[in-house]
């Protein structure tokens, strides 16, 4: 067991400690002495982007069926055990980590890290509770389906990045769920849930020490401790996955066009994120931005319009998303196409800098007011970064990003083919022109 301290913080708060337990369990804590509460994550490095296509969905499948049931706790059980103390506990699924958190009163922390734990590290996945989560997945697909604003950003993906893992939707598929039995589940879940891929966060009012005794009791009692220490290979697009320019439209009878622009981005360890991120913040960040400006303000075309990144560990998103009427959408495209060419010839000016920089600072000092932000900070951080930057050395790396840094990273990402996905009741309407 080694322990380390990775930023001593200041007057005792925001101290941010780490201890390697056998296997490879990592527990990253951050004090917060002022707060009554405490936010704790089990991160486990898997995401949809890893599962092959036998497995599709197999990842969201998991983090419904973690919660049905252990050797000692059934579902009801489970959530009584946290919302009994008047604590929530949740879960989500990303393209390349699941999470499962809970938070709660300080003095109630050995709860949550108990019941986390059970489910994480001994589920039971019967096959009852798999055809029944199965009926809620198909469910949350059949909603998010209804939804257009979602389903683009699904169809930009599968547009930009082809039929890959990173490609494929987060939940998987109609067809993909109803053909995923149990006990392909149930392996998938056996494989990938080990020490070595998990992480466990906690913030707010805590000792490091407790927390690590909590949580290597917890996975003792469960036998859940040691294993195998041997790296998981990087992550890659993988065979077949290609990034192409194209056009996907998919034709619904909608009130509303919802289409998104972009091409690739940058992976989260590119040292070009912080320019990428003022350049964005100054391009569709807020109500301020071009985007906003010349699409909402000016000119009345949609009520929502911005861009935004999305980083992974080998690659990135850069998209603009715009909701209008149907009739506006050519409109609406040629503004997003010129003022794309705007900032690669002319870049941008003084107070679009200081605007977009300001932005992103204030975007991450006031995300981080709550214990669950934190943990999610350093949580996420553990699981897929190098390095842990403090919040002030954040902070500085935002300020450092110069004009011609910006320029060159307009001048490489948004000269990259561009993508579009468009939902609305465009028929076989050729939209090629608008990408050219």
């Amino acid at each position: 067991m080694t322990t380390t301290t990775l930023h001593p913080g200041r007057d005792g708060a925001g101290v941010v400690t780490r201890t390697v337990l056998p296997g490879g369990l990592r527990v990253v804590t951050e004090t917060m002495p002022t707060v009554r509460s405490v936010a704790v994550g089990m991160w486990v490095g898997i995401g949809s982007r890893d599962e092959d296509p036998q497995h599709m969905g197999a990842t969201h499948f998991l983090e419904h069926l973690l919660f049905k049931g252990t050797p000692t706790r059934d579902t009801m059980e489970i959530s009584a055990s946290i919302e009994g103390i008047g604590g929530e506990i949740n879960a989500f699924t990303a393209k390349e980590y699941t999470c499962y958190y809970a938070r709660v009163l300080d003095e109630d922390l050995p709860v949550a890290v108990d019941v986390l734990a059970d489910v994480v590290t001994s589920s039971l996945i019967t096959p009852d509770d798999v055809e029944s989560e199965r009926g809620v997945i198909l469910e949350e697909i059949a909603m998010h389906d209804d939804d257009p604003s979602d389903v683009v950003h699904e169809q930009f993906a599968a547009a930009l990045y082809g039929d890959s893992p990173i490609g494929r939707p987060i939940l998987g598929t109609v067809e993909s769920i109803n053909e995923l039995p149990r006990d392909r589940i149930a392996e998938y879940y056996q494989h990938h849930y080990r020490p070595r891929r998990t992480v466990v966060s906690v913030a707010g009012n805590i000792r490091h020490e407790e927390v690590v005794e909590l949580v290597a009791r917890a996975y003792e009692r469960a036998g859940a401790l040691g294993g195998p220490l041997e790296a998981d290979p990087p992550r890659t697009s993988g065979p077949g996955a290609r990034t192409r320019s194209g056009v996907r439209v998919l034709d619904r009878p909608t009130e509303q066009a919802n289409l998104v622009l972009g091409t690739t981005g940058m992976s989260r360890t590119d040292d070009r994120r912080f320019a990428l991120g003022v350049l964005n913040a100054a391009l569709g960040g807020g109500m301020s931005s071009r985007l906003f400006q010349e699409i909402r303000e000016k000119r009345g075309l949609a009520y929502s319009a911005y861009s935004y990144t999305s980083a992974y560990a080998d690659t990135g998103q850069f998209g603009i998303y715009v909701g209008c009427l149907p009739s506006k959408i050519d409109d609406v495209l040629k503004i997003c196409r010129d003022e794309v060419v705007r900032v690669v010839d002319e870049g941008l000016d003084a107070d679009e800098i200081m605007r977009g920089k300001g932005q992103m600072r204030g975007g991450l000092v006031l995300g981080l007011e709550d214990t669950g932000s934190r943990m999610s900070r350093i949580g996420k951080n553990e699981l897929v970064y190098d390095e842990l930057l403090s919040v002030d050395e954040v902070l500085a790396r935002i300020e450092a990003v110069t004009p011609d840094q910006i320029a060159e990273v307009a001048t490489d990402v948004l000269n990259r083919p561009l993508t579009l996905a468009v939902i609305g009741p465009y028929g076989d309407k050729d939209f090629s022109g608008a990408i050219a």
